[in-house]
């Protein structure tokens, strides 16, 4: 039967529409030839030293504007721009001046973790295609609100979970998913990231007068500041951060996501662990274990900031050098099969590899990444459905470690045989909770007394994305917001 281009295009669109992404991304496609101009928001490590670069190598691809509250960041990064490009950047101190530009197509956005929502938000509503830094969201809540702009606005939008790109992980999942190694049991990802202690003074942190506070703060509340710096350190503060969980745990939790198949939230989620040895600004915790039950098999998390002992605390350099492991890899995504163990990872050169029972290397995969250049052929093509980290994908995998500090948050000192009366409720999960003991016995923790902190088991309501039954767990789910950068609700 001959098929019509009217009857192709409705098939091709109802199909788009059952993916959950938007039937028309924007009114035009860009031709191979056409330039596509590029505004970079945040100029921090990854602003500046990454998306910065990684748009100008490509070619037809231009930064025309950068944008940051922080005049000193703004100034040192448009001049050192020029001179390694050969053509000037427009700056801007108030972000939305650069995303009201007309002959602006695309932003990339490195603000810090507390600005994503709102600034993706206002990006969206200029008519900008954006490529977003992980987390995407500060709460659950808000990125459902990112992904209903998206789909509103008809915007092509990539969260930077560049692990979805990496040539080793896209082969490894395929392999496993092929059952080469036969079914998953369960899964751990973890972070071992020794973090040096982020300071605590008598006095607030005086802000520079090059950096406008009020901007800088935006959506979080704007109060003083007890820790040495201003930057970066903020994702250790709640109001402007999450914690390694948050900041580094979004990357494994989307690969254990991935590789599970799972496309919502898991049935409930559970986290216990503390801020151990430091006297800081932070609220944080720098060690912590995570449950995600999904009904395909549990996943668990692990995050040591601190060293594998106590007396390696000396400075940042020391603590780096005793970092934990787990099965000699930093950080990564371990994946328990009935035939052999994978190792799956972004960093250490581990890319995939796969084991068998014995522990026998059997198969191992390498290569680099092409996140950013995926997010501009999307844009070129004016196809959402090529993104391999789309916006939901974003969400659910920022939503998922959400879910694991909401518990932390709400939980309770206790010792080590109340813990255990918990963790036992998914036997598998006792493994990790025997690390996490391990590593605090190293740390000279005394585990008899009330020192550590354990997170309630929160029933998710998958459908609505909220917790069952617990208040005060869905009013972390939403968050707060500082006037006048409060997050609409998108319908």
């Amino acid at each position: 039967m001959k098929t019509t281009r009217r009857a192709f295009l409705q098939k091709s669109a109802a199909a788009t529409v059952a993916l959950g992404l938007p039937m028309v991304a924007s009114s035009r496609a860009f031709g191979a030839n056409d330039a596509i101009a590029v505004g970079v928001i945040g100029l921090g490590i990854r602003g500046a030293g990454t998306h910065i670069p990684r748009m100008e190598k490509q070619k037809g691809v231009r930064v025309v504007a950068v944008a940051d509250p922080d005049r000193q960041r703004l100034g040192r990064t448009a001049e050192s721009f020029a001179k390694k490009y050969g053509h000037k950047v427009d700056k801007y101190v108030d972000m939305r001046r650069l995303l009201a530009r007309k002959d602006i197509d695309v932003v990339t956005n490195a603000t810090q973790n507390y600005w994503h929502g709102l600034s993706t938000i206002w990006a969206f509503q200029e008519g900008k295609h954006v490529y977003c830094e992980k987390p995407l969201s500060h709460y659950i809540w808000e990125g459902r609100q990112m992904v209903n702009a998206a789909r509103k606005f008809k915007r092509i939008a990539q969260c930077g979970t560049q692990g979805r790109s990496m040539k080793p992980i896209i082969e490894g999942i395929k392999w496993l998913h092929e059952g080469n190694l036969g079914p998953i049991q369960h899964v751990t990802a973890f972070a071992n990231k020794p973090r040096w202690p982020i300071g605590k003074r008598d006095v607030p942190l005086v802000i520079p007068d090059t950096v406008d506070y009020d901007l800088w703060c935006g959506p979080a509340q704007k109060v003083p500041l007890y820790r040495s710096r201003l930057q970066y350190d903020c994702s250790f503060d709640w109001n402007t951060g999450g914690g390694e969980s948050i900041n580094q745990g979004v990357h494994e939790i989307d690969i254990a996501r991935w590789l599970l198949k799972e496309k919502g939230l898991p049935r409930r989620a559970m986290s216990i662990g503390g801020r151990f040895n430091v006297d800081d600004a932070a609220n944080v915790p720098n060690t912590q274990i995570a449950c995600y039950d999904f009904a395909s098999a549990p996943v668990f998390y692990e995050v040591h900031n601190l060293p594998t002992a106590k007396k390696w605390m000396v400075d940042q350099k020391t603590m780096s050098r005793h970092a934990p492991t787990f099965r000699g890899v930093r950080t990564g995504v371990c994946v328990e099969c009935e035939g052999g163990y994978a190792m799956l990872s972004n960093y250490s050169g581990v890319g995939g590899q796969f084991f068998d029972k014995q522990g026998k290397l059997i198969k191992k995969f390498t290569g680099g990444e092409d996140h950013f250049e995926n997010f501009i052929a999307a844009v070129r093509a004016n196809d959402p459905g090529l993104l391999r980290a789309e916006i939901l994908e974003g969400h659910l995998s920022t939503s998922i470690a959400h879910a694991g500090n909401i518990s932390y948050r709400l939980g309770r000192l206790a010792d080590q045989h109340e813990m255990r009366r918990q963790v036992r409720e998914l036997p598998a999960f006792e493994p990790t909770y025997d690390r996490l003991l391990d590593h605090l016995r190293a740390h000279e923790i005394d585990l008899d007394a009330k020192s550590v902190t354990l997170g309630p088991w929160l029933e998710i309501d998958q459908q609505n994305e909220r917790f069952k039954d617990n208040t005060k767990a869905n009013e972390l789910v939403h968050g707060t917001y500082r006037a006048p950068y409060v997050v609409p609700e998108i319908g």
